[in-house]
């Protein structure tokens, strides 16, 4: 199983959404703080970014800029202009913008934006670590694979055709994951001496413990069977698992069943029996054990609040 895209799916909820914005300077829009991420890209123009928190961002043609942890920020034509807030709609839609006199010229700024609902209860450490602002400036031949979803995106959006709706949502779902290898690529290459998780993906013998566990969750494993799949004796694996991920791997493999359990009880009108035997439980009694120590609250109490 591919891990990065395991911690997406069980972190989304709801559908993501996007929109193309012709801005005529001067322009500031304030974004608050949300439980979901966001996005924007400068398919024209330039722009500042100015997070919560640090230094302004100066946003350039083609540059993009995604904010994983959904603080509030703000992006301007200039650092010190006047800012208009921007409220999502509960659902996470774009509000249409009031209607405003456009002057003869051609707009200044060209963006695209988008927000993603995350489910930040069950955070997937890979996410929890990217910094406030994921900066990735355009450069020639760098990341072609997230320029040309940028580019259909930008396409779907500017003029709508049938299938549109769909188009677009699975362009915002391959767009974040994109965005996120991007980062991590960028990350394990352009430091000699990668930490965290984009050194445990790099890392052969972790990732292919990950991919094992990600894969078959419901597999009784040990730590001596992870570090075979790696080449490593159970003592070396361990040492190596801990200090990357940053817990112990059967710490990690408990956290990953109940993780996948809380999913199937959101999205699967399954019995209790196959939830539990799909994360790894020989019986119903022993996965609710678990699983009340894990969220709280008895399974079949989570899906019916979910």
């Amino acid at each position: 199983m591919d891990v990065l895209s395991d911690a997406i799916a069980t972190m989304r909820t709801g559908r993501p959404h996007s929109r193309r914005q012709d801005k005529y300077a001067p322009w500031g829009m304030r974004f608050e703080s949300s439980d979901g991420a966001g996005f924007h890209v400068v398919l024209q123009g330039s722009a500042w970014l100015l997070p919560a928190e640090g230094e302004p961002v100066a946003l350039g043609p083609g540059d993009v800029a995604f904010m994983a942890h959904g603080r509030g920020h703000a992006l301007a034509s200039d650092v010190d202009v006047p800012l208009e807030d921007v409220r999502l709609r509960p659902d996470g839609t774009w509000p249409e913008p009031p209607p405003s006199p456009r002057p003869l010229t051609g707009a200044s700024t060209v963006l695209l934006c988008g927000a993603y609902q995350l489910d930040r209860a069950r955070a997937h450490p890979l996410l929890s670590e990217l910094p406030e602002v994921v900066h990735l400036p355009a450069r020639v031949g760098a990341h072609r694979s997230l320029r040309g979803a940028v580019e259909l995106l930008g396409m779907e959006l500017e003029e709508p055709q049938p299938g549109s709706d769909t188009i677009v949502t699975s362009l915002l779902d391959t767009l974040l994951l994109y965005i996120l290898r991007a980062w991590w690529q960028r990350e394990r290459h352009g430091s000699g001496h990668p930490t965290g998780w984009s050194a445990a993906l790099a890392d052969p013998a972790v990732a292919a413990a990950l991919r094992a566990v990600h894969g078959a969750p419901s597999h009784p494993w040990t730590v001596e069977e992870l570090g075979a799949l790696g080449g490593l004796s159970r003592a070396a694996f361990a040492r190596r698992f801990t200090t990357l991920v940053g817990e112990p791997p059967l710490t990690y493999l408990t956290w990953w069943r109940m993780t996948t359990a809380g999913r199937l009880l959101r999205t699967d009108d399954i019995p209790l029996r196959l939830v539990a035997q799909r994360t790894g439980y020989t019986s119903e009694f022993a996965f609710a054990k678990a699983f009340k120590r894990e969220y709280g609250v008895a399974p079949g109490q989570y899906r019916r609040r979910a």
